[in-house]
């Protein structure tokens, strides 16, 4: 499988994750805010200070976004782009969110397909600081109580990453378990779920949210990412049994690379290794 040496050493535990309680919901952004803004609004309305989202259509503007990159000075395995700011109004196609906090204070960590103002497609990471939401639009959501996405120093890859946290319960209405995870690097995305799953007793669950990077990436259509370094959005997600009665990562992706090349699809299990990270919730369904 393909792999990326980190500048860290890696850690013994490869999945970093905390079990928690959780309820799926939506809400509309609203316009005029900062997109940090607008979804800590909608998770607060329904009782949560964190969890992860998913969108389609939306506006935003104005707008920062980067790109992921080559690194420059080899202090990571890759790294980010200069900022664009792309004047107008960006009309999103896709995107997913983890909502947690940095340094005491709400963050998000956003990945997203787009098109500009010019009509030039793009996709990356969104900067929390310099997105704002230019017209209402609704987004799926998923609140966690119990646990929050923190974040934190990572020396394996030297950056500071969002991962699961255990945290005070503030009585949020919750309908059932969840499990808040990040993949570490350099293990199969499809096989790390499945094997959580059936080492937790998990018969199905649903995926929310997830947002990370894998090293290129391998459709089920036959299309091959090769440039190395990606910023993904997970578009929907299942663990379930398959044909054989195993258990099976149904995972549908989209993703830009760092040439600036987008792919979406369903990612072939086994053969999709992560880059940096992967945040995600786990709704457990039985």
């Amino acid at each position: 499988m393909r792999s990326i040496k980190q500048p860290g050493p890696p850690l013994a535990e490869r999945i970093q994750w905390v079990e928690a309680r959780g309820r799926a919901f939506s809400f509309t952004l609203q316009a005029g805010l900062p997109l940090l803004e607008a979804a800590r609004r909608g998770f607060a309305a329904e009782g949560f200070a964190g969890g992860v989202l998913n969108f389609g259509r939306g506006a935003l503007g104005p707008f920062g976004y980067v790109m992921p990159a080559l690194s420059k000075t080899g202090e990571n395995a890759a790294f980010y782009s200069d900022t664009y700011r792309p004047e107008g109004i960006t009309r999103t196609k896709l995107g997913s969110m983890t909502l947690g906090t940095r340094d005491g204070a709400p963050f998000f960590h956003c990945h997203g397909l787009w098109t500009e103002a010019d009509g030039k497609t793009s996709g990356g990471h969104m900067l929390p600081d310099e997105t704002v939401v230019a017209e209402p639009f609704e987004v799926e959501a998923f609140g966690i109580d119990g646990v929050m996405f923190t974040a934190e120093p990572d020396p394996e890859t030297n950056f500071r990453l969002f991962g699961p946290v255990a945290a005070a319960s503030t009585g949020s209405r919750t309908t059932g378990r969840a499990f808040a995870l990040r993949l570490r690097p350099n293990q199969d995305f499809a096989s790390c779920l499945e094997t959580f799953c059936r080492e937790h007793g998990i018969a199905r669950a649903k995926i929310h949210g997830g947002v990370g990077s894998t090293i290129g990436a391998r459709f089920t259509h036959g299309g091959v990412t090769e440039p190395f370094a990606t910023e993904l959005a997970i578009a929907a997600g299942t663990i379930a049994a398959g044909a054989s009665g195993a258990l099976e990562a149904t995972l549908d992706a989209a993703l830009i690379d760092y040439t600036g090349s987008i792919a979406e699809g369903r990612l072939v299990r086994g053969d999709n290794p992560v880059l940096m990270t992967m945040e995600l919730v786990l709704e457990v369904l039985g």
